[in-house]
């Protein structure tokens, strides 16, 4: 008899000494289900316990009494590889909740060869960063021995494996070339990345047939990875670029999350119902595909974007040579103006230059004009709006960041509303302080999860709170087969957000980004406090997040 009353005592009759307890808060679990009331226990970073715990003793007690606590937040597209070695904190997104980024989005950390170093200094020398690393092996290594704010994984770009091998040209890899490919996507997936990824936009991503990246797809699957993708288009051939994906999920055997979906450019408003479909009928047919979104009107991305991908051919160099030749700057602003199907064209997506926003220089001479319009510094330059986007790429060593007001409110919605969309930030951790705050970013860096929590789930009512939650938290973990993070539940890593969902909103705006959300009272990162009280602890307990293929 005393067995069994042992056997089926209620939590908490014994005591236990535990690292944390949170007690009193309505938890909702990642999982989509309505919130319960329970205390959380946690010991050596992990969720030791969840249910009546009033006699549970504890080195720290957290009363979270009328608020959320909830799984952290997982950004499924950050660009944190080189700004969380600048500020390893990255208060920009522990503000809103985010414990785990994934980036790497087709360009990524490694693999990093002499030449690539060499054509790359205008991202490391700004931040005073030596980028001493070559592998993922290596540069995992140096995360962990700086510590880390919040959990870090990463793809392994399909676009920097092509650059460690062939370089910036516009051709196909010969056989031998290839086999090298396969072989840097082996590696990385060995030393811990997630999967392979494309940002087929950016030169020289184009360049790459669907049959090159069916076979590096296809060898980050072999080792349990996924595929993610930026895709060839946004906008006017949307439909086959996601058709694009979904064959090299289907050859490659691979599940497919595309970045940011979105339907680009004004000619493309409302398509959003067409696009749901689209993806919809490949999931019935077996496709294993889904895709997230930062739910912004305008998206944000390299300025040199708006250059045809064939003037790109050599790299930043042989583009920013090709503009300054009257005869190749002709043939550049022909190819803006023409409507295509070939290739992106932002020019042509958009309302006029009042819908760029320039935000990020390297430049120093150039920072009087981050936060303004081209149409502003067109006039101030007194340039047609094509050539003062020519010369802010001359002047900028093609190095410069935008803000393009793109898209419609009601496509963002419907994207944002699906049950196979997760959350992305898409953008670095960053700092209102130090180099980090001299930047002028899209304000989803300090924004998204809050904005969606106060605007789609408080004041419109597109989502119930625990939708969102399963949008940031289980949904992300179980499409990269986190099967330790993104719910609350036993055993779990203890990542961890408590706020109120009354108050909680972001205050960054396109005209001042650089704010700090407001509202998360607790953010847990593997049981240790980022964010207490509402400030930050300046604790740096954050993991490198490995894949499935890792060799220790």
């Amino acid at each position: 008899m005393r067995l069994a009353l042992l056997l089926f005592a209620p939590l908490g009759l014994f005591a236990q000494n535990y690292d944390l307890v949170m007690r009193h808060g309505h938890i909702i679990d990642g999982t989509g289900s309505p919130w319960y009331a329970a205390d959380i226990a946690i010991r050596d970073g992990h969720i030791a316990a969840i249910g009546r715990l009033e006699t549970a003793r504890a080195s720290q007690t957290i009363d979270a009494a009328g608020m959320v606590v909830a799984p952290g937040f997982i950004d499924m597209l950050g660009q944190s590889e080189l700004s969380i070695l600048v500020n390893p904190h990255l208060p920009s997104k522990i503000y809103q909740g985010i414990t785990t980024e994934i980036t790497g989005e087709g360009g990524s950390a490694a693999p990093l060869s002499d030449a690539i170093r060499a054509a790359n200094r205008t991202p490391f020398d700004p931040y005073k960063i030596d980028p001493s690393w070559s592998t993922f092996r290596e540069f995992f290594a140096r995360l962990e021995k700086q510590g880390m704010g919040i959990n870090l994984a990463s793809y392994v770009g399909a676009t920097q494996v092509r650059r460690a091998v062939i370089g910036d040209g516009d051709r196909a890899p010969t056989p031998n070339e290839l086999e090298r490919m396969k072989q840097l996507v082996r590696d990385a997936m060995h030393d811990g990345t997630v999967g392979v990824s494309t940002s087929l936009q950016y030169a020289p991503a184009p360049y790459a047939t669907t049959e090159e990246l069916i076979i590096l797809a296809a060898e980050g699957a072999k080792l349990g990875g996924i595929y993610a993708t930026h895709m060839r288009s946004e906008g006017d051939a949307i439909i086959p670029a996601i058709d694009e994906a979904i064959r090299i999920g289907r050859e490659a055997h691979v599940p497919v999350e595309i970045w940011h979906l979105k339907a680009a450019g004004r000619q493309n408003w409302g398509r959003m119902p067409e696009i749901v479909a689209h993806i919809d009928q490949a999931r019935r047919s077996g496709v294993e595909i889904g895709a997230d979104t930062y739910a912004y009107p305008a998206w944000f991305n390299s300025f040199s974007a708006f250059i045809p991908p064939w003037a790109h051919d050599g790299g930043d160099a042989k583009l920013i040579e090709r503009l300054k030749d009257p005869a190749q700057r002709g043939r550049i602003r022909k190819d803006m103006e023409t409507p295509s199907t070939t290739w992106d064209n932002e020019w042509k997506e958009i309302p006029g230059p009042e819908a760029i926003l320039l935000c990020v220089v390297k430049n120093p001479k150039l920072l009087p004009l981050q936060g303004k319009t081209i149409a502003e510094i067109a006039k101030l330059w007194n340039k047609d709006p094509i050539d003062t986007i020519f010369d802010i790429l001359i002047e900028d060593d093609a190095s410069t960041d935008v803000a393009v007001f793109g898209m419609s409110e009601p496509d963002v919605r419907l994207a944002l509303e699906q049950p196979w969309v997760s959350v992305c930030n898409d953008s670095q951790g960053s700092a209102p302080d130090g180099v980090l705050g001299q930047e002028h970013p899209h304000p989803r860096a300090y924004g998204t999860f809050p904005r969606i929590l106060r605007k789609y789930v408080r004041e419109e009512g597109a989502l119930t709170l625990s939708d969102a939650i399963r949008k940031f938290s289980a949904l992300p973990a179980s499409r990269l087969r986190l099967t330790d993070r993104g719910v609350i539940k036993t055993g779990m890593w203890a990542d961890i957000v408590v706020f109120n969902p009354d108050t909680i909103t972001d205050l960054a705006t396109f005209e001042r980004p650089n704010q700090l959300s407001e509202g998360m009272q607790y953010v847990l990162v593997n049981g240790v406090p980022v964010i207490e009280h509402g400030h930050m602890t300046n604790a740096l307990p954050g993991k490198v997040i490995r894949g499935p293929a890792w060799k220790p």
